[in-house]
């Protein structure tokens, strides 16, 4: 049977969420089981049915809109024109009811967004490189709104307990933050762990910020529930969708 993680926030009645976990669905190893991406090299006939029996599960309104994710900044907004079947981007908004906002990880951070008030959510994918690179401050400038009037949800990453990266990564974002410093844990020769939770939050509490919930997973460890590409390198990919339901 295909499981989800339901997100714990005070987000609005109309506001609904959920993460996939790796199990329920129909690929084989190394993909086993709910693979969701078309690009990682599982069968796509295979891809196209774990994403049916998501549909069906989860009882979404319409087919999730996805992105050819880049590790960038660009956020894609749904009601654009422009906006292709397979648009390229790291964040997607919407405003409008039963389109269904959908980003793909397997260790990099899906980071959800939502308006107190307003009809109006976001979906990110907060890789460090795209953290690194504003994709938050890119899609909170869709709102337009202070960010007290907004509410944060940070899905299943890898922890500050496995990711391991080295000086540039570091300084790349304590020369924009020096708050970054606390992000991560000097272990000489081995590197810097690194705290992504932490450094969307110091992103986010930048903007205005405050209420955002989540962030005690780690899908490096947690090898039943969660892909890890860092951990197997070959693996599937998780999805995290946010959409509007109507009232």
């Amino acid at each position: 049977m295909l499981e989800w993680i339901t997100p714990t926030w005070p987000a609005p009645t109309w506001v609904k969420a959920a993460t996939t976990t790796r199990i329920g669905g129909l690929s084989l190893p190394p993909f086993a089981s709910l693979n969701l991406s078309l690009n990682v090299g599982d069968q796509p006939n295979t891809v196209l049915q774990n994403r049916q029996r998501l549909r069906r599960a989860l009882s979404l309104p319409s087919d999730p809109q996805w992105l050819h994710q880049v590790h960038g900044n660009h956020t894609v907004v749904i009601e654009d024109p422009a906006c292709q079947a397979t648009p390229e981007g790291d964040a997607l908004y919407t405003e409008q009811t039963q389109r269904v906002c959908a980003i793909q990880t397997a260790d990099c951070l899906p980071l959800l967004l939502c308006h107190r008030k307003k009809q109006a959510i976001a979906a990110i994918h907060a890789g460090w490189k795209g953290l690194a690179c504003g994709i938050i401050e890119n899609a909170l400038q869709k709102f337009n709104c202070p960010g007290h009037e907004l509410m944060a949800w940070l899905g299943p990453a890898i922890s500050p307990n496995a990711f391991w990266v080295q000086q540039p990564v570091v300084d790349c974002f304590t020369q924009q933050h020096a708050q970054a410093y606390s992000a991560f844990q000097y272990h000489g020769t081995k590197g810097w762990l690194a705290n992504l939770y932490a450094l969307a939050k110091i992103r986010l509490q930048q903007a205005g910020i405050t209420a955002v919930y989540g962030g005690d997973y780690c899908t490096y460890t947690d090898e039943k529930r969660f892909f890890s590409f860092r951990r197997d390198h070959i693996t599937g990919r998780m999805v995290t969708l946010i959409w509007i339901e109507t009232n």
